[in-house]
């Protein structure tokens, strides 16, 4: 326990983390102050959502970050326009099936996003912002056609792999040498079970989240999926309690910067900020970086569809609370069924030794 407290508080080894901290602001920054020139703030989320594809592949070799970042813009912007189709859909259906439908279509984005990761090895690992994308688009109202939405995040995903590269030449170059391809090989089992994982603590905290009337369930689901990633079952665990700490902290930050009017312009400008600080410490320490991610994502769909400050706020902090502990859920079932396995195992072995 005081190993984990210890983590939650303290800083890991600093790197040169201004440089891709600053290539990634840039990826979001140059198309959304395009949309405020333009008059079009309401495709921020396409915008956004295609610029988290600078997110992927820091600190590795500069040709390999182009190959995992070109796949990881082509999931996103897969992800962006699915999400636009299915808010195109939702303008015929009844609230509640449009909910189901996100939800369940969300659910198996995630587990198949997050299989497609481990067979690939993309860092980072999990399928948060895939599911964010199609979630966050496909709750929103129909913002721009699907042809258009499918060009925005296009674009600003291609916009962020010129960017990586150019980040080879500002210093971002791996640390290590040895830095090379993952050797890992995976089983249909394993990455069948990715799936199932993934899939299941998503659909599971979605659902509870739509039971429970909050207006954003697809909240719950990212925060059940966020720990799946981490290494380790004790750190998964860790990962959704900070989760829930670093949320409720940063929903203080987002709460200072929403206690005042403010325009469009300056919304941009402190969505550009908190990527660049989120940045700053997403892998030094995870709640720390919630400080900055959670505002980030709340001003983005403040920005593209704005909502009353006080729902979105409570909506934030109960529907992480209720993903994350979905998420601690799952982690903890399979660890006891792992471990019932191997009783299994040792209590068999002496009866096949003494039949043998």
């Amino acid at each position: 326990m005081r190993t984990s407290a210890k983590r939650l508080f303290s800083l890991g080894p600093r790197r040169v983390d201004h440089i891709p901290a600053l290539r990634i602001a840039l990826g979001l920054a140059i198309p959304l102050s395009l949309l405020l020139v333009t008059g079009h703030v309401q495709w921020a989320m396409f915008v956004g959502f295609g610029a988290f594809t600078g997110i992927y592949s820091r600190y590795e070799p500069t040709r390999m970050r182009f190959r995992r970042q070109v796949i990881a813009g082509a999931l996103l912007t897969v992800c962006v326009t699915l999400g636009a189709t299915l808010a195109q859909l939702g303008e015929s259906m009844s609230d509640l099936a449009e909910s189901w439908t996100v939800l369940m279509a969300g659910s198996i984005v995630a587990g198949l996003v997050a299989a497609v990761v481990l067979r690939l090895g993309l860092k980072p690992g999990g399928a948060i912002f895939p599911l964010f994308a199609v979630a966050a688009v496909a709750s929103a109202p129909p913002a721009a056609p699907i042809w258009a939405a499918f060009l925005i995040a296009g674009a600003c995903a291609s916009l962020c792999v010129v960017l990586g590269l150019l980040g080879h030449w500002a210093g971002e170059r791996h640390p290590g040498a040895g830095v090379r391809t993952a050797t890992e090989t995976w089983s249909r089992a394993q990455l069948g079970a990715e799936f199932g994982r993934f899939a299941v603590a998503s659909a599971i905290a979605g659902a509870l989240g739509l039971a429970s009337g909050l207006p954003f369930p697809y909240w719950a689901q990212i925060a059940a999926i966020a720990p799946l990633s981490a290494p380790g079952r004790t750190l998964q665990v860790e990962r959704g309690l900070h989760r829930i700490v670093g949320t409720a902290l940063g929903i203080v930050t987002t709460a200072f910067l929403l206690s005042f009017p403010v325009q469009p312009w300056q919304l941009v400008v402190w969505v550009v900020v908190m990527q660049f600080l989120a940045e700053m410490y997403a892998m030094r320490n995870y709640s720390f970086a919630l400080l900055f991610i959670t505002p980030l994502a709340l001003l983005m769909v403040q920005l593209a569809h704005p909502q009353p400050i006080g729902a979105l706020l409570e909506a934030r902090v109960l529907e992480t609370a209720i993903g994350a502990v979905v998420g601690i859920a799952v982690v903890t079932a399979a660890a006891l069924r792992d471990r019932r396995a191997a009783l299994g195992s040792r209590a068999d072995a002496p009866v096949r030794a003494d039949g043998g």
